[in-house]
């Protein structure tokens, strides 16, 4: 039995792949999208789960599943490494359906969906939060009244960890060292982007908070704000709570600046002179330079810093911009290393830099995958 059906669930959408993890293989890679939308291919993610087997229909053999594996948002303090699933994880999940409303929920269906397709294979949840669970009190604590930290979870919880755990490891292997010999920062750039300050293979800080919405500028996200503005726009214009969230979480960041929330769009736009995508494009480099700053410090020395996902894999633009400046405390990048295509984890540091920069591919479903068959032995 080597197989893993790995199942992504968003809020409106399953990604899932079917691994051979005998050969490391993907047998069959999909998306069932707009998931309870007008003219969406299913009005939930239990009708999306028979799609996905629908589609997978041919290329899965039962007899070879080894596991089910599912990535969950929001683990709350609860869940520090993946866990598998029965009725009392499920209610856990639901329990915390406050601090994921978007997600959890969708996660949970889906859930539900495959335990009932698969009654006989073991399912595996691995959380989006639990690589951060490692985070020292100073770094995850608000200065936030008592009953809101102890009675409402407010807390630093962190996203991304999936892609953290598995870059840093491979950023580790890269480097030839073990894991908990290097100290490094990963910046997780993608739509949704987020930066993780590793020590010894464990994440000591992340710029992600309670929600995603914390920390770097990304697609559609603000990053850091003065928490004030909210009351601020709700005084001036009316606006409740719900509507100024959903301005920060989906109308903010690189649209907002520079008219795109595609990363490509804001660099050829820059490039070609529009004032809007430079402004858009160097306040997106800045925040990630000054994230660096902070974890340099936080972390004491570093041995590497690593760019993945799509923007940081694939933009060398936002690359040679987050690093510029820093020759100075021996980070740097080569510009012929740093221009050359490539789809494989590689240097882009120049050789007498200090500090190693790194260009390492994200590979959350191989992590999932892993996560779930040493869970079950």
């Amino acid at each position: 039995m080597n197989q893993v059906l790995v199942l992504n669930s968003g809020s409106s959408s399953i990604k899932y792949q079917l691994l051979d993890m005998a050969d490391r293989r993907r047998l069959a890679v999909g998306i069932v999208e707009r998931i309870g939308e007008s003219g969406g291919s299913a009005p939930d993610h239990a009708a999306g789960m028979r799609t996905v087997l629908s589609e997978l229909e041919g290329e899965l053999d039962r007899s070879a599943l080894a596991a089910v594996g599912h990535r969950v948002v929001h683990g709350g303090d609860r869940f520090r490494g993946p866990t598998r699933i029965d009725d009392e994880v499920c209610a856990a999940i639901k329990e915390l359906i406050p601090l994921a409303p978007l997600h959890n929920p969708a996660n949970l269906t889906l859930i539900e969906a495959a335990r009932e397709a698969f009654p006989d294979t073991p399912q595996v949840a691995v959380f989006d939060t639990a690589f951060h669970q490692t985070l020292p009190a100073p770094a995850y604590t608000y200065a936030v009244p008592a009953e809101w930290r102890d009675d409402l979870g407010v807390r630093r919880y962190g996203f991304h960890g999936t892609s953290h755990q598995y870059v840093s490891r491979r950023a580790a292997e890269l480097l030839g060292r073990r894991p908990e010999e290097v100290n490094m920062i990963v910046l997780h750039l993608g739509n949704g982007a987020s930066a993780c300050a590793v020590r010894g293979g464990k994440s000591v800080d992340t710029s992600m908070g309670m929600t995603p919405l914390e920390g770097l500028i990304m697609g559609t996200r603000s990053g850091d704000l003065d928490p004030a503005i909210s009351a601020y726009i709700a005084r001036r214009t009316g606006r409740g709570a719900e509507e100024t969230d959903l301005t920060l979480n989906k109308s903010s960041g690189l649209l907002a600046l520079g008219g795109s929330n595609d990363m490509r769009d804001i660099v050829a736009a820059a490039e070609k002179g529009d004032e809007n995508a430079r402004l858009a494009l160097d306040a997106y480099c800045y925040r990630a330079r000054k994230y660096i700053g902070a974890y340099l410090a936080a972390l004491g020395r570093i041995d590497a810093v690593v760019f993945t996902a799509g923007v940081g894999e694939n933009s060398a633009e936002v690359r040679a911009g987050v690093v510029a400046g820093l020759d100075h405390l021996g980070i740097a990048i080569s510009p012929k290393r740093n221009a050359a295509k490539s789809k494989e984890a590689r240097y882009i540091s120049p050789y007498w830099a200090e500090t190693a920069v790194l260009v390492v591919p994200t590979d959350e479903e191989i992590e999932i995958a892993d996560q779930a068959l040493a869970l079950i032995g």
